[in-house]
């Protein structure tokens, strides 16, 4: 699932120069496995042409890097992608998707730091790869929110089924969604906002 290619981004992207409104910005990260869409999702709903980092698969990865179900992939991002998007007049988002496979983890740390919440990205076809990425979360405090992408080939399951497969609480939304377009990728972002305000509001201290 590449981006560039999608047909469904339209219209210039915005100037690198924050809006002179803007009086606060917010971290967010965007996890999954390997071939997920996370580089996708980035690219689609960023207002500034994305950074990315990635560099052309080659034999090396063969047998390193698990690539079930995205074998025409022929990039990889290797450090990070990194966009924004505008919610309000006020707050933007800084966006930082992480790369999928487990030789690159290391970074997480790093790009997990500061991080206000996460969308986790998950491929159907390979759910056993989100487990290890929800513990991270889990193990570094960082609220999160699940977004089902909808590769056109992945089987579809019932959410109940899926979260018991995932073993979530109830109370972490999750949403089926396309990472090809801008504005699933931004109902996505909204729900991770919406959730991390309700959060908030619990909390003694909200």
């Amino acid at each position: 699932m590449d981006f560039k290619s999608s047909d469904t981004i339209t219209g210039p992207r915005t100037e690198d120069k924050l809006p002179h409104t803007v009086t606060s910005a917010a971290k967010i990260v965007i996890v999954g496995g390997f071939g997920v869409g996370k580089t996708t999702m980035v690219g689609s709903v960023s207002e500034i042409r994305p950074l990315t980092t990635e560099e052309t698969m080659t034999q090396a990865g063969i047998g390193v890097d698990d690539n079930f179900g995205s074998q025409t992939k022929t990039a990889t991002t290797v450090a990070m992608d990194f966009g924004r998007i505008t919610i309000t007049d006020e707050l933007v988002l800084y966006l930082f998707g992480t790369p999928g496979q487990q030789r690159f983890w290391f970074l997480w740390n790093g790009l997990f730091e500061g991080a206000l919440g996460a969308v986790v990205l998950i491929d159907t076809r390979r759910l056993e790869v989100s487990f290890d990425v929800i513990g991270r979360l889990e193990e570094c405090g960082v609220p999160f929110i699940i977004a089902i992408n909808e590769f056109p080939d992945a089987p579809r399951y019932p959410m109940e089924e899926l979260r018991s497969a995932l073993d979530l609480t109830p109370d972490i939304p999750m949403l089926q969604f396309d990472a090809r377009h801008r504005s699933s990728s931004r109902d996505a972002l909204l729900t991770l906002m919406r959730y991390l305000h309700a959060l908030a509001m619990k909390s003694p201290h909200g």
